[in-house]
């Protein structure tokens, strides 16, 4: 297909601790140049030039000064975006068509929980509830008007259906690159353990870590290690940091450190009060560490329970301490749970199989390539 595609990525997760993101959009738009399809990425501030405005208020005040030429250069023929935000409405107005890839619930504005939860927990300000209803509305705006909507998984596609019934709606999933994920040295843990990988920045999310307090009391002889950080460490940490077997390790460098942390550890567990489509899921897979994973949202279309994965429900703190101790005493079922993880990351992650599914979700749902809009 000869198509142009602008990405543009977020000042957040290009800037700070959320490489991931920069680097998952990066290896897409690589796939998809092996496909045909030119690719350009950019920052979504990048369009404001070299402002001197704190690019706090950069959105709200400043004007895209190199948006157009940024248009005119590369005349992009769709522009795909991670959020409905100030940069997908200035490109409504350019009339090419948008498609919004949605990670998380969010995004969308009026139902979604953690627009709620944020605001109830973060910042209660006068200042920053104004700016959360003009999100909202820049949001509906670019939702109502956008050309395709592409959610994550098919968790959050049943509720972007629901509240947006006249748009284009399918399920794209993020890939991963095998060749990122293989064995490397550089962290010495104590063994046997379990290792955990996940931010704090939403309570919904980060409170099920609540339920590990009796986990760790139970299982003396097995070590946790908790990688990550967010404003509500300080609400879990007090909770875990009492008990000798766990250990916090804070933030670590992606992908170098996660790889090393993944390499040494024995079992990945995820235990989250909501989640979409986890990468770390992928992460472990192509590692061959078996799974454990709380059963909420679309964390189980990202593995198969029983046999790449155990699958947990909410604050079971007995189903977890059994699933561990099964693992652990069966070492035989802990090599075949990560083989079959491996295999199943590899059949159904992979970038080039990601690739072929967004060309084929492009041509089910409009004709535009560059030479029928030329």
């Amino acid at each position: 297909m000869k198509l142009k595609l602008l990405f543009a990525i977020s000042e957040t997760a290009a800037k700070t601790g959320d490489f991931r993101r920069h680097f998952i959009i990066s290896q897409f738009a690589d796939a998809l140049r092996k496909k045909g399809i030119t690719c350009k990425i950019i920052n979504d501030l990048d369009i404001y030039g070299n402002s001197k405005l704190n690019k706090k208020y950069l959105r709200w005040i400043a004007k895209p000064q190199k948006l157009e030429s940024i248009i005119n250069e590369f005349k992009p023929d769709i522009v795909f975006t991670e959020r409905a935000s100030h940069f997908s409405s200035l490109i409504l107005k350019y009339k090419i068509p948008l498609i919004i890839f949605v990670r998380g619930e969010n995004i969308l504005p009026h139902h979604w929980s953690e627009v709620k939860w944020k605001k109830q927990s973060l910042d209660k300000s006068v200042t920053k509830g104004f700016e959360t209803l003009a999100k909202q509305k820049i949001a509906d705006k670019c939702f109502r008007e956008s050309f395709l909507i592409l959610p994550i998984c098919k968790y959050l596609e049943k509720i972007v259906s629901k509240n947006c019934p006249d748009k284009a709606v399918n399920v794209l999933y993020q890939g991963i690159d095998e060749s990122d994920w293989f064995s490397q040295k550089g962290l010495e843990l104590k063994h046997p353990c379990v290792g955990l990988l996940q931010g704090a920045e939403i309570w919904e999310k980060a409170k099920e870590m609540l339920i590990l307090p009796k986990v760790i009391e139970k299982m003396p002889d097995v070590n946790f290690y908790w990688v990550g950080d967010g404003p509500y460490s300080d609400k879990i940490l007090p909770a875990l940091e009492k008990f000798d077997n766990f250990h916090w390790l804070g933030h670590l460098k992606y992908p170098d450190e996660v790889r090393q942390f993944f390499s040494e550890i024995d079992i990945y567990a995820l235990v989250s009060g909501i989640d979409m489509s986890p990468h770390t899921l992928l992460e472990a897979g192509l590692m061959k560490k078996p799974i454990l994973a709380t059963n909420v949202g679309g964390i189980s279309e990202s593995c198969e329970n029983g046999e790449t994965c155990f699958l947990i429900k909410k604050n079971d703190s007995d189903d977890w301490i059994n699933k561990i101790s099964t693992l652990l005493n069966n070492k035989a079922k802990m090599k075949e749970m990560g083989e079959k993880g491996y295999s199943y990351v590899k059949e159904n992650f992979s970038w080039d199989k990601i690739a072929d599914d967004f060309i084929n979700i492009l041509e089910s749902n409009s004709n535009i390539t560059s030479d029928e809009r030329n």
